[in-house]
């Protein structure tokens, strides 16, 4: 079924995108990151222009993102101190990102730069997890347990400005966190991601934190970071495309409550090993979108007129003229939507251990 994007001005399949959002939130869930890494490429993929891909994917983090930190909060598994420390930083980088993403774009370089991008940081961010993972599940097969402190100290730790983060169990400088979320933040306005792929294997190798802290901590910190992305770009380029980000919201909060849920069940050196490899297959997918592929084909498919309705020609018309209203707008639906599915879940899940306890009695 294919569905017009006013905004975007493409044709997409609906139930397409609906199934590879939900295959996103699943990993979004299971591996604690907003699962941009995986969907922008997908967007670009179907032919929606990279500008666009990656402002529309940034609201259906946001929605993913508030509905799994929530579980988190719920379980008690959220360093807020640490969270907050990144995401300071992280605004900073989003508002630098956002000035580079306006001077490529102005020169007509920007969908190369998102290409090189994703292509660079997916592959040098999965080869390290990747060697790091194989390394932990080999040494658990034969038994070898290596005594280690309980945190690695690097120079940025002894940086001035140290903070005890109860939370974590980590004292270090507060510059450690605000370094990374400056980091996460410019390369989340680029990338159109949350920087969770770069949040949860900083948080672990960088910062030291507990692994169970890490998924709900990098999620809490990527609703800040996209929903200041998601109104820059709503600002600055109006490319929202409310079609596009409804059809993606509900397919990522069904996809990242399940994954929650699988996650429990997971080590996590199998998780870092599985997350390393889906970066490593969509930087090498990213790598023939941008050299190998035919993109007039694509163009050429896409180029059907479509006659505008009432709803496309509000949608222009609210995006073009009424940018921050229609950016706030985005950023509620994401956030509301995100909220009701994790307050739904925790609902379900409490109903289901009354049963239990019913049936033990």
């Amino acid at each position: 079924m294919e569905v017009y994007l006013p905004i975007a001005g493409v044709s997409v399949n609906i139930f397409l995108i609906l199934i590879l959002s939900f295959i996103v939130g699943l990993l979004s869930g299971l591996f604690g990151v907003g699962g941009g890494f995986l969907m922008t490429p997908f967007l670009i993929f179907l032919g929606i222009p990279p500008t666009y891909a990656v402002a529309n994917e940034a609201n259906n983090i946001l929605a993913s993102s508030v509905s799994g930190s929530l579980t988190h909060w719920f379980k008690q598994t959220l360093d807020y101190k640490m969270g907050l420390m990144i995401v300071s930083g992280g605004v900073v980088g989003t508002i630098i990102g956002i000035f580079t993403f306006t001077y490529f774009m102005e020169i007509g370089k920007i969908n190369l730069i998102i290409s090189l991008a994703y292509m660079y940081v997916l592959a040098m961010i999965g080869t390290l997890m990747l060697v790091e993972g194989v390394k932990e599940i080999d040494r658990a097969r034969r038994k070898i347990f290596l005594k280690k402190k309980l945190h690695s100290h690097y120079w940025i730790h002894g940086l001035p400005f140290r903070m005890r983060f109860k939370k974590s169990q980590v004292y270090e400088s507060a510059l450690a966190p605000i370094i990374l979320g400056l980091i996460v933040g410019f390369i989340a306005s680029i990338m159109g991601v949350g920087g969770a792929f770069l949040l949860v294997p900083a948080m672990i190798y960088i910062i030291g934190m507990p692994t169970k802290l890490v998924p709900g901590t990098s999620l809490f910190v990527t609703i800040f970071i996209t929903a200041i992305v998601v109104i820059l770009h709503a600002i600055n380029y109006q490319s929202i495309d409310l079609v596009l980000v409804i059809t993606l919201i509900f397919g990522s909060i069904l996809g990242v409550q399940i994954g929650l849920k699988i996650g429990e069940y997971l080590e996590s050196s199998e998780l870092k090993t599985l997350l390393a490899i889906l970066l490593l297959l969509v930087g090498i997918a990213i790598a023939y979108d941008t050299f190998f592929r035919d993109h007039d084909i694509l163009l050429n498919n896409n180029s059907t007129l479509v006659e505008k309705n009432q709803l496309y020609e509000t949608i222009i018309n609210l995006s073009i003229n009424h940018p921050i209203t229609y950016g706030l707008f985005a950023i509620i639906l994401a956030v509301g939507l995100g909220v009701l599915a994790s307050v739904l879940r925790r609902s379900i899940s409490n109903y289901r251990k009354k049963l239990l306890l019913k049936a033990a009695k």
